[in-house]
C-alpha cells in the first residue's frame, strides 16, 4: 500500500479479487487444515495455481505492453502527430495541451483495454466477480474520465512548471505534488470510491456488529466513533470478502465489505476488524505517504536526468525538440513506467512489512475477546485463501516482485504459532496481561 487502501486480503487490488461461491465460503468455515499450514483441496489447488499464473502473466504483460506501446508510438511519431494535430487546434500553447492531453491518454487507455478484459473474464471464469459486463463498461468509462481530468490537470500543470523552471522543474512539482497527494486520498472515500459502489455507515445495517467491533476499538484504547465505520455494499459485483482503511484526516474510516459478513464468524470479523485497526493505529496510511513522496521525488529526479539524454538522442527521430514540447509528456510517462517496473520490488516490500505488522496488532487486539486468537487467525487466513483461490506455493521471486501482501501461506504459518502471551515473550503493541 502506498496510495489508498492497505487491505487485509492479498496481493492483488480488490476489483480484480473475488471469491467462488458462498458454498466455497461455507467449505473454507468447516475445513480443517493442518495448523499453521495453509492447503487446498486438490480441485481448487488446480484452479488457484492456474489463476496464479493467468493473474502473473496480465499483470507483468500489462506493464510490459505500456513501456513497449509507449516506445512504438514515439518511435512512429504518433505522438508528434497529435501534437502537430493540437497545434492546428489553437496557436495558444497552454490550450494545446487541453487538447493534446486527452487524445495521448485516451490513446495508452485505449491500449490497455484488452488486458482489462481479460481481467474481468478471468475473474468470471473463476466465479471471482458476478459484474456482469456493461456494469464493467460503465465503471471502466467512469474510469477513463477520471484519469481524463486528473491526468490532465496534473500533467498541464507539470509542463506549466517545466517551461518556467527547465532546471528545477521536478523540485517545485514534487513540491505540489506531495499536498495534492494528500488531497486525493482525502478525497477517495467521500468522492471517488462511491462512483463505483455503494457505501453507508455500518450502523445503519449491523448495529449489533458495530457494538462488538467497539469492544475491540476500546481494547486499543482508541475512540473510533462508529461514524468512521463504513459497510461497502460489495456483493453486486464481487463475491470476495475485503475490509481496508481509506482516507486521511477527517475523511479516515474503516471500510468492510457486505460479503464479509455474509461469509465470515464474528470471530474472524473481529480479526480483520483489528488488521485495519493496526492499519488504523500504526498510522500507515501517514507512513505510506512519507514513503510514497520520498519515492515520488526520486523518480521525477530521475526523469529530469534521463529524459535529457533521451531527447539528445532520439528527439530528432521522435519529432520532439525539447522538455518544454508537449510531446515529452509521451517521453517523460515512458521513463515513469520503466521506474514503477524496477522499483516494484521495493515498493510491495514496504507495503507487506506493513501488512506483517497490521497482522500481529490484529491478533493481538483480539486477545481475551475471542478464546483462540491464534487458532481464529490461522483459521481466517485458511478461509480467504480458499475464498480468493490463493496459491500456497507462489513463486518467491513472483512474490517478492509483485505481492503487496505476504502470502496467505505465510501469513497463515505466523499466526498460527505466534503467541506473545506466554511466559518468556511479550506482545508488540499491547501490555501483557
Amino acid at each position: 500500500m502506498l496510495l489508498g487502501s492497505p487491505t487485509l486480503l492479498g496481493q492483488q487490488p480488490a476489483g480484480d479479487r473475488g471469491s467462488g461461491t458462498a458454498a466455497a465460503a461455507g467449505q473454507a468455515s468447516k475445513a480443517s487444515p493442518p495448523p499453521g499450514i495453509y492447503t487446498l483441496d486438490a480441485e481448487r489447488l488446480a484452479k488457484a495455481t492456474r489463476l496464479e499464473r493467468a493473474r502473473n502473466l496480465l499483470n507483468i504483460g500489462s506493464t510490459l505492453w505500456g513501456i513497449l506501446f509507449l516506445l512504438l508510438i514515439l518511435s512512429v511519431g504518433w505522438v508528434g502527430a497529435i501534437r502537430d494535430w493540437a497545434a492546428s487546434m489553437t496557436p495558444k500553447i497552454w490550450l494545446q495541451g487541453f487538447v493534446f492531453l486527452p487524445a495521448l491518454l485516451v490513446l495508452l487507455v485505449a491500449a490497455d483495454l484488452p488486458f482489462d478484459i481479460a481481467g474481468h473474464h478471468l475473474s468470471l471464469a473463476y466465479g471471482l466477480s458476478i459484474q456482469h459486463w456493461s456494469s464493467w463498461l460503465w465503471d471502466w468509462t467512469k474510469s477513463l474520465l477520471l484519469i481524463l481530468l486528473g491526468g490532465t490537470l496534473a500533467l498541464a500543470l507539470l509542463f506549466a512548471i517545466v517551461r518556467r523552471s527547465a532546471r528545477r522543474w521536478w523540485f517545485w512539482f514534487w513540491l505540489i505534488a506531495v499536498p495534492l497527494q494528500v488531497l486525493l486520498i482525502y478525497i477517495l472515500p467521500v468522492v471517488i470510491e462511491p462512483m463505483f459502489n455503494p457505501i453507508e455507515p455500518l450502523a445503519k445495517s449491523n448495529p449489533a456488529l458495530v457494538e462488538q467491533l467497539e469492544r475491540v476499538v476500546t481494547r486499543s484504547g482508541l475512540e473510533i466513533p462508529p461514524t468512521r465505520m463504513f459497510l461497502m455494499k460489495a456483493s453486486e459485483k464481487y463475491t470476495g470478502v475485503n475490509a481496508y482503511v481509506t482516507g486521511f484526516g477527517g475523511s479516515k474510516r474503516v471500510v468492510i465489505w457486505d460479503t464479509t459478513i455474509q461469509k465470515m464468524k464474528p470471530d474472524e470479523i473481529a480479526f480483520i476488524f483489528g488488521h485495519e485497526l493496526g492499519h488504523y493505529v500504526l498510522n500507515h496510511i501517514r507512513k505510506g505517504l512519507v514513503f510514497s513522496s520520498a519515492v515520488i521525488l526520486v523518480f521525477l529526479l530521475f526523469a529530469y536526468l534521463i529524459v535529457q539524454q533521451l531527447l539528445r538522442r532520439y528527439g530528432e527521430r521522435w519529432r520532439i525538440a525539447a522538455q518544454s514540447d508537449w510531446g515529452a509528456v509521451a517521453v517523460l510517462l515512458l521513463i515513469f513506467s520503466v521506474f514503477g517496473f524496477v522499483f516494484e520490488p521495493i515498493m510491495n516490500s514496504f507495503s507487506r512489512v506493513q501488512e506483517h505488522h497490521a497482522d500481529i496488532y490484529g491478533q493481538e487486539a483480539i486477545h481475551g475477546l475471542t478464546a483462540d486468537p491464534q487458532s481464529t487467525a490461522a483459521h481466517s487466513f485458511q478461509a480467504l485463501g480458499e475464498v480468493w483461490l490463493e496459491d500456497p506455493q507462489p513463486s518467491p521471486l513472483i512474490e517478492f516482485w509483485l505481492y503487496s501482501h505476504p502470502s496467505t501461506a505465510h501469513r497463515m504459518a505466523f499466526a498460527a504459532q505466534y503467541d506473545p502471551w506466554q511466559p518468556g515473550r511479550q506482545p508488540r503493541y499491547f501490555p501483557k496481561d
